[in-house]
């Protein structure tokens, strides 16, 4: 059996969105553990055993899987079944991975850079800036309802958790508004959030 550990109102509360949509919640022990938080409560929890104490943290037998994107792409993949990602060798899974890694890689950091206010002609030089990345997800949005075209995927629950999250404190445009609440919408959200907490 797969075993997730969770803290609740933190990123795994994707992943349990993700669990819904895969329709496996029956497949998948979820563990909630402590995690040290922003406002100083909480802390790492010994029976946590993510090398850094964080969450999401997804255990398949003697598999372990950290960050987000792998856990997404590892369980998109093992339930296919589910069309949330597309498999090795379908069209889109060119996209759908460039999708993931683009969240982890661009859209995370340049929005907490955004956030606390930081900018630096290094920083913009590798990541881009705030504005680039909200005018990459609006082309894309403004003529397709998903990432991928028709079709929902892992990488949409993905991207959009910060403007799900921090709502009116990511700025975003028309196109992204429409997106964030067809995402909301979704049965699996209000499922998760009363396993959340």
């Amino acid at each position: 059996m797969l075993t997730l550990y969770h803290a609740p109102k933190s990123r795994s509360s994707s992943i349990l969105v993700l669990l819904d949509e895969l329709g496996i919640f029956d497949k998948v022990e979820i563990r909630r553990v402590t995690i040290p938080r922003q406002d100083g409560s909480g802390g790492r929890d010994p029976a946590n055993p993510h090398p850094e104490g964080k969450v999401p943290y997804l255990v398949d037998g003697a598999d372990h899987v950290r960050e987000r994107g792998a856990i997404m792409l590892y369980l998109t993949d093992m339930f296919p079944e589910a069309g949330l990602g597309p498999l090795p060798g379908d069209p889109g899974r060119g996209q759908y991975l460039s999708w993931l890694s683009w969240y982890q890689g661009v859209l995370e950091p340049v929005a907490i850079l955004n956030f606390l206010k930081i900018g630096h002609p290094a920083l913009e030089a590798t990541f881009r800036d705030y504005d680039t990345v909200i005018q990459r997800l609006d082309e894309v949005l403004t003529h397709q309802p998903w990432l991928l075209g028709d079709r929902f995927s892992a990488a949409d629950l993905l991207i959009a958790s910060p403007f799900l999250f921090f709502g009116e404190g990511m700025p975003r445009t028309p196109a992204i508004d429409d997106w964030t609440q067809r995402i909301q919408s979704r049965p699996s959200m209000a499922r998760a959030a009363e396993i959340d907490g």
